[in-house]
């Protein structure tokens, strides 16, 4: 398994495009959570039981601003939102990739490393963007202003710990054609290592 993270607006969701194009089978831990907090499943049940039923919307989904008014705002009871999803989100991306039956699989999280999903990882490759990029494509992408943008960008979780961890760190500072020039060298590194084992 591959891991691919970095923080928001640096180009995570570009580099696995291009994987995606090499052939990788793609796992977003985001889309994999929005699954498991469906209505009536029992991750859900346990976070209504966590942050209480305020939580829930009249349609029985994740009422995802009532819970981000709670988490957002304490980081302690985000540390015990992300001690209760985080386990049920590795668990079933785990269980979805154990089930391909051959070629590499792409695990896309922001909080790859954050979460020990990174130790289930065969490599994993941080990606980075120079600050002023992030925030020029995240005013772009969500049609924010600049201090909206710097809030957001300032929220997410240190690089140290994410850079520490990472076997390749691809910088989407500049061009595409760049970007995709680091991706396709890190890819034949990875295929040949892999082919290598």
């Amino acid at each position: 398994m591959l891991g691919i993270t970095g923080n928001i607006a640096s180009g995570k969701s570009t580099v696995v495009e291009m994987l995606k194009g090499f052939g990788a089978i793609h796992f977003d831990a985001d889309l994999v959570y929005r699954e498991l907090v469906g209505p009536g499943q029992p991750l859900l049940r346990a976070i209504a039981g966590r942050f209480g039923e305020g939580i829930v919307a009249a349609d029985g989904s994740l009422d995802r601003k009532a819970l981000g008014a709670i988490v957002f705002t304490d980081p302690a009871r985000l540390a015990e939102l992300d001690a209760l999803t985080h386990p049920a989100i590795i668990a079933e991306i785990d269980r979805r990739a154990d089930a391909v039956p051959y070629g590499v699989v792409v695990i896309d999280a922001v909080k790859l490393v954050e979460s020990g999903h990174a130790d289930h990882c065969d490599a994993v490759w941080v990606v980075v963007a120079n600050p002023d990029v992030q925030m020029t494509r995240l005013m772009i992408r969500n049609r924010i202003d600049a201090s909206e943008a710097r809030r957001r960008i300032e929220a997410q979780p240190p690089m140290v710990a994410k850079l520490a961890r990472a076997d390749r760190v691809i910088d989407n500072s500049g061009t595409l054609d760049e970007l995709r020039m680091q991706v396709i060298v890190a890819w034949n590194d990875l295929i040949e290592r892999v082919s290598h084992d």
